[in-house]
């Protein structure tokens, strides 16, 4: 695989990630807007990696990208559990749940 193709696949990632973020938020709070956002984010991932799985084949493909999503939504997974981790500044805000803020 060429330096090229390997840039184009982390790009692809990336640009799946956003679009599953774009995605929640749009879960979180509907709009037209942010489906479209997702929806392109989505489309231009899949026609980059149709391009990929044209140059390098299917399964070379496939098999990269699967690796670098699942490292790259545990990077997400640790950064966003380390600041969630963080207790409330105000306790009072967290009642009557005591939960972490």
């Amino acid at each position: 695989m060429s330096f090229w193709g390997l840039a184009q696949l982390v790009i692809s990632t990336v640009i799946f990630l956003l679009a599953a973020i774009a995605a929640k938020q749009w879960g979180l709070a509907p709009s037209l807007g942010k489906i479209v956002l997702t929806l392109a984010l989505y489309t231009a991932g899949n026609l980059m990696m149709l391009r990929l799985v044209r140059e390098f084949g299917m399964s070379v493909s496939f098999s990269l990208s699967a690796v670098i999503q699942l490292v790259a939504v545990n990077v997400v997974a640790l950064v966003s559990s380390a600041n969630a981790s963080m207790p409330c500044r105000r306790p009072a805000s967290c009642w009557p749940s005591r939960r972490w803020c």
